[in-house]
């Protein structure tokens, strides 16, 4: 495993995540950035970690099976679907520790986002 998870550019794919963010925002980057630590951590299990490499870098680089640019709508249906999987499979390794951190990256990203209360009246 360690000689197959060296090929990966970690550096790399931080920086094309963080590209990813500016143009996405912070909602659609809140998984993205889970994904990131579930990846990044020693108890997740190789098939997971491959899984994530996958759908990371399918997300991030520009490849694309559907165009987004062509087909505005339909362009982002692959990305959201092996996101949406990916995340399912893998959402029993998140920890309350890593929330926090995708938080606090976040918050310094997206300083000017403030949620919404409800006010009742």
């Amino acid at each position: 495993m360690k000689r197959a998870m060296s090929i990966i550019n970690y550096d790399v794919l931080w920086d094309r995540i963080s590209n990813f963010a500016r143009k996405a925002g912070r909602v659609s980057t809140r998984p993205v950035l889970i994904l990131w630590f579930v990846l990044k951590s020693k108890e997740t299990s190789k098939a997971d970690k491959m899984l994530i490499i996958s759908t990371l870098s399918y997300l991030v680089l520009p490849i694309d099976i559907l165009d987004a640019k062509r087909l505005p709508f339909i362009g982002w249906i692959d990305e959201i679907a092996s996101l949406s999987v990916t995340y399912q499979k893998v959402c029993k390794n998140i920890t309350p520790e890593m929330e926090a951190k995708v938080n606090a990256i976040l918050d310094r990203w997206f300083p000017e986002y403030t949620q919404y209360e409800l006010i009742e009246g």
